[in-house]
């Protein structure tokens, strides 16, 4: 049980744990992020968004760009997401076993959790990475997806293991780089990626 007169980053941690069924630090990360977003919103900031080791925050009035970094996958570096005004707020986070240095008992190089908040994102995506196990690839990628499903308050996923990827749920639209990072910065519409919910 929650204690509510517990500060609010344990709240919020404790409460996305316990609905994603994992340990309360694994949205610690998240929930940093969520309230630094939520303080710069009340000072009056219109473009906000915080990146606290994979997990991100974000509530903007202009559309931004995010990359996804997949470790050593070939698509690493080369897809990432378009928010617009209709995706505000969001949280986004990534869990990884070949990247992170936490605890992970999936073999998930991204899996990419999006909710109406970090602190949810961040518990989801834990979870979910910790699905993507086996010496199936494919497989694996899809009981990540179908546990996502059953996760209240997640929006989507989108899983990546090796050279495979797959995603259910509302995606932001996605966009195509080139792998560097100035291509992060200067992606525009003309390059978003046909995508569905298939494995590729």
């Amino acid at each position: 049980m929650i204690d509510e007169a517990s500060p609010k980053i344990v709240r919020l941690a404790a409460y996305a744990a316990e609905v994603a069924e994992v340990g309360p630090m694994a949205a610690v990360p998240g929930a940093l992020a969520e309230l630094a977003v939520l303080d710069m919103v009340s000072q009056g900031s219109v473009v906000n968004l915080v990146e606290n080791g994979g997990e991100i925050a974000a509530v903007s009035s202009r559309p931004l760009n995010v990359g996804i970094y997949a470790g050593c996958s070939p698509l690493s570096g080369r897809v990432g997401f378009h928010l617009s005004e209709d995706d505000f707020p969001i949280g986004i986070a990534t869990s990884s076993a070949s990247v992170s240095h936490a605890l992970n008992f999936g073999e998930a190089d991204a899996a990419v959790v999006i909710a109406d908040s970090a602190s949810m994102a961040d518990a989801a995506a834990k979870a979910v990475c910790n699905a993507v196990k086996g010496p199936d690839f494919e497989a694996s990628v899809q009981s990540g997806l179908e546990l996502s499903e059953t996760i209240p308050k997640v929006r989507a996923a989108l899983i990546i293991r090796g050279g495979y990827a797959g995603s259910v749920g509302k995606l932001p639209r996605l966009v195509r780089f080139n792998g560097d990072l100035d291509d992060f910065f200067k992606a525009t519409l003309h390059d978003i990626l046909p995508y569905n919910t298939k494995l590729l």
